[in-house]
């Protein structure tokens, strides 16, 4: 989708699939303000879907690995340029089994599982990454489904995460 159609508040999740291992899985993309630099995949969350289902979505696309939600990190979030609210949603992921990286060459020009110390040491990474890593153990608030605020709102996904 076109950022014009997006209007003026944009939406976006990212997965940090971390491993058994403490690795962190980190993509470069081809475009973009991030364009060459390790960052999370992360994308725009779609019409009908939640913004965890998007992150576990964009992993999918950018990695080819299947994963499933932790909880969430935290929330980024600016405005570009005076005008556009721009808000990211940072969930933890867990890879479900031993799953190969399959990159989307599309978009993705490389991805690999590297550890804290690796990307703190590559000039390649991004500010997002070296601040999390900054913050030492990664907390994350764990998700709730189930619950129903009333037939009235008409939810088809509803989560909470606290």
């Amino acid at each position: 989708m076109a950022s014009s159609k997006r209007g003026k508040v944009w939406l976006a999740a990212a997965g940090l699939v971390v491993s058994k291992e403490g690795k962190w899985l980190v993509v470069k993309k081809s475009y973009g303000g991030l364009k060459g630099k390790w960052s999370i995949p992360a994308g725009f969350v779609d019409e009908g879907e939640t913004a965890d289902e998007a992150a576990v979505r964009e992993v999918k696309e950018e990695t080819g690995l299947d994963c499933e939600v932790i909880g969430l990190i935290g929330l980024r979030t600016g405005v570009i340029k005076e005008v556009t609210s721009d808000n990211l949603l940072l969930f933890l992921l867990k890879a479900k089994g031993e799953g190969m990286i399959s990159l989307q060459e599309k978009e993705i020009v490389e991805a690999a599982y590297l550890s804290p110390a690796e990307l703190m040491e590559d000039r390649d990474s991004s500010i997002l990454i070296h601040y999390l890593i900054g913050l030492g153990k990664l907390q994350s608030l764990a998700g709730k489904e189930g619950l129903n605020p009333g037939n009235q709102f008409g939810y088809t996904s509803y989560k909470l995460f606290f």
